[in-house]
């Protein structure tokens, strides 16, 4: 398998989140020490996406984005994040990158300081100081997107990222990428049915997939253009075992119950 740069508007975000973290690195250049100071801690990011009776939900809180422009600019991150959990959310995601998607690590632990459900920090991480970052804003995962870095990079961010005691939630969205995820035998794996190069939509992506990155013990992500309770359903006939949804319940005008309404969508079979 043939590794490919990112291109579009996948390569500017890569660019930007380099700049962006050689600017913090030389501003608090002690992020790598004071993380490895951190108590040792168990991952429980994935183990919360599994059982229960309602459809696990990763709820998401972000401002903006390339594709849909300004959302919520003003949005409250903690007060957000105690809607969703109030609504059923398992698990809440954080963008934290700003230029374009007007978020922060300050976002990340203002929402830890909210709620007690595990934390996924959203970003186009491309150093380990990204991760390192990420534990001490309170996170319990990562977002690593296998079309942003080479993969022996890929490979010491994961490693960073289990150091710390953080899951790793690998994101695909190609035939090339899914062969990568076998090799590495992660154990959570999401498809964005956005390609962030193009930033189109291919609602058919996580279906055609899904049989590439099965794998016993495996959860598997749906991720993108996600909006009603039947969008859930028809992901999970097609594998999905999880679902991070974003931009749909930043428009909502009641977050909470638009959360619980997308957790009333059928259990995925264990």
């Amino acid at each position: 398998m043939t590794w490919h740069a990112p291109r579009g508007v996948l390569a500017e975000l890569v660019a930007s989140a380099q700049q962006e973290c050689a600017r913090r690195r030389r501003a608090r250049p002690g992020v790598p020490a004071e993380a490895a100071r951190l108590p040792p801690r168990f991952p429980r990011f994935r183990q919360a996406l599994l059982g229960g009776t309602s459809f696990p939900l990763i709820c998401e809180v972000k401002r903006a984005s390339p594709s849909a422009g300004r959302i919520a600019d003003g949005v409250d991150a903690a007060a957000l994040a105690r809607a969703y959990v109030r609504g059923g959310a398992r698990c809440v995601s954080v963008l934290t990158e700003g230029p374009r998607f007007g978020g922060s690590l300050e976002d990340l632990a203002r929402v830890r300081a909210a709620v007690d459900v595990p934390l996924l920090r959203k970003d186009f991480v491309v150093d380990p100081y990204m991760v390192e970052e990420a534990a001490l804003a309170g996170a319990d995962a990562v977002l690593l997107i296998a079309g942003a870095v080479e993969p022996p990079r890929l490979l010491e961010l994961a490693a960073s990222a289990r150091a710390l005691g953080l899951d790793v939630l690998l994101e695909v969205v190609s035939e090339d990428e899914a062969a990568q995820v076998a090799a590495l035998d992660v154990p959570l794996v999401g498809v964005n049915a956005r390609d962030l190069q193009t930033l189109q939509v291919d609602p058919g992506r996580f279906a055609r997939l899904a049989p590439a990155l099965r794998a016993p013990g495996r959860t598997l992500v749906a991720e993108s253009g996600i909006r009603t309770a039947a969008d859930l359903t028809a992901l999970a006939r097609a594998g999905a075992t999880a679902a991070l949804v974003g931009e749909s319940l930043m428009r909502a005008e009641d977050p909470e119950a638009a959360v619980r309404a997308l957790s009333e969508a059928p259990c995925p079979p264990k």
